[in-house]
C-alpha cells in the first residue's frame, strides 16, 4: 500500500530496478499531492468573510477533492497490482512457436489490463483540474 510507505522508501524503490512502483503509481501519487494542495486552498478559503457567498460551493469542492485524493491513492496501489503481472510476462519463454504464441497472448492481455489504471489517473486528474479551475475563480 502506497500510503504506508515513507516518501524516502517510495522514491528509492521507484528509482530502482524494481518493476513497481512505476510511472502509473508515481502519476497517481503526484495527482494526490496536487489534489492535497487544492484542498489546502479550499481550507484556507472556508471561513473567510470575503468568500462567505461561495463557502457552500467551496465546501462541496473540498468534499469532492477529499474523495479524489483517496481515489488517487487507490489507483497508485492498483497500478502496482496490474503492472506486476505484466513485468513477469516479459520473462515468459519464447524458445518454441507455442511459447511465443502463449507469450504474445499473455502480453496482449496484461498490456491491456495495465493500460486502464493510467487512463483512470488521467480522468481523475482532468476532473481535479476542473475543480481547481473553479476554486481559482471562486477563491
Amino acid at each position: 500500500m502506497v500510503e504506508q510507505l515513507t516518501v524516502d522508501k517510495f522514491l528509492s524503490t521507484l528509482s530502482s530496478k524494481e518493476p513497481v512502483p512505476g510511472g502509473g503509481g508515481a502519476s497517481a501519487l503526484a495527482g494526490a499531492l496536487g489534489n492535497a494542495l487544492g484542498q489546502m486552498v479550499a481550507n484556507l478559503t472556508i471561513g473567510k468573510k470575503r468568500y462567505a457567498d461561495v463557502e457552500d460551493e467551496i465546501k462541496g469542492l473540498l468534499a469532492r477533492m477529499e474523495d479524489l485524493q483517496k481515489e488517487f491513492v487507490i489507483l497508485a496501489d492498483r497500478d502496482e497490482e496490474v503492472f506486476a503481472p505484466l513485468a513477469a510476462a516479459y520473462g515468459l519463454p519464447t524458445g518454441t512457436e507455442e511459447e511465443k504464441a502463449h507469450k504474445a497472448a499473455v502480453m496482449e492481455q496484461r498490456l491491456l489490463d495495465a493500460s486502464y489504471v493510467p487512463l483512470e489517473v488521467m480522468e481523475k486528474a482532468v476532473e481535479m483540474l476542473g475543480i481547481l479551475d473553479v476554486l481559482a475563480v471562486k477563491g
